[in-house]
């Protein structure tokens, strides 16, 4: 095993995850079976982790949390490990997401990246000019990592307005399209997670300005993310994040409640079906 001196915490996020699981462990005087014996996993298994031979999972960090009687310590450190493969501009707002207690957000022109299937975010970043296969792939498995936010115990409320031409804009083929639809409506089973369409009738025309999402904590707004091209961008500043909300108060104003929402993405599959 690798001694705990010859970790550098600042070499990686896993690296620093690490050291800390370590630190803890040490702490709560649990030797690694004792610890594994705790959480459920193997002894073997602790070893590995505790030498960077293996990846924490998020559930191995949630069930350490609960082993050290920590608040989401080794639940927020285990997500960081897993950072390097967003976006360089994209990482600050996981850790946003990671801290919000709820979020609310529009997007006028794509399924929003957290209720997104495989599938649907292959075709989306295949599509970026000069983007490799392996660019690709680590995107993927980037937002596929993000989603994990809503498996939590305590995951954030979200609610998402959707504009309706989203429902059917060609993305992928017919089967990618059917998927993702029926993922939105999986999801929002969920009893954290609300989904709404803006009907293309709605007059707040404020939305075609771009898609956006707000993160709360225990209800107060403290940061947004904006789309932007070529990359979007975060806001903290309380006059940006107000406006934000009045847009997303007039485009919510105007979309179908949540049953008839879920009905009509029902129709939409159906019908491509």
């Amino acid at each position: 095993m690798t001694p705990v001196s010859e970790i550098d915490p600042h070499e990686s996020p896993r690296a620093l995850f690490v050291f800390e699981l370590r630190r803890y462990r040490t702490a709560a005087n649990l030797t690694q079976k004792q610890l594994a014996e705790r959480i459920g996993f193997s002894e073997s298994m602790v070893a590995m982790i505790e030498s960077l031979k293996r990846a924490p999972s998020q559930r191995f960090a949630e069930l350490c949390d609960r082993a050290f009687g920590l608040d989401g310590t080794m639940t927020r450190l285990h997500v960081a490990t897993t950072w390097h493969r967003a976006p360089e501009h994209f990482r600050p707002w996981l850790e946003e997401e990671q801290d919000a207690t709820a979020l609310k957000g529009w997007e006028p022109m794509l399924i929003p990246g957290l209720l997104q299937t495989e599938a649907y975010a292959r075709e989306l970043f295949a599509a970026e000019p000069g983007i490799s296969g392996d660019e690709v792939d680590e995107r993927i498995a980037g937002r596929m990592q993000r989603q994990s936010v809503l498996d939590r115990d305590d995951p954030p409320f979200v609610v998402a307005l959707i504009d309706e031409a989203v429902l059917h804009r060609p993305i992928g083929d017919a089967e990618v399209r059917r998927e993702q639809l029926k993922h939105l409506l999986e999801v929002a089973q969920r009893p954290q997670v609300t989904i709404q369409v803006v009907p293309q009738t709605a007059q707040a025309l404020c939305g075609l300005l771009g898609g956006f999402i707000v993160a709360e904590r225990n209800g107060s707004s403290y940061a947004a993310y904006v789309e932007g091209q070529p990359n979007g961008r975060i806001v903290e500043d309380r006059p940006t994040i107000v406006r934000l909300l009045r847009r997303y108060d007039a485009l919510s104003s105007e979309a179908v409640p949540y049953k008839q929402s879920l009905k009509l993405i029902h129709e939409v599959v159906d019908h491509d079906g």
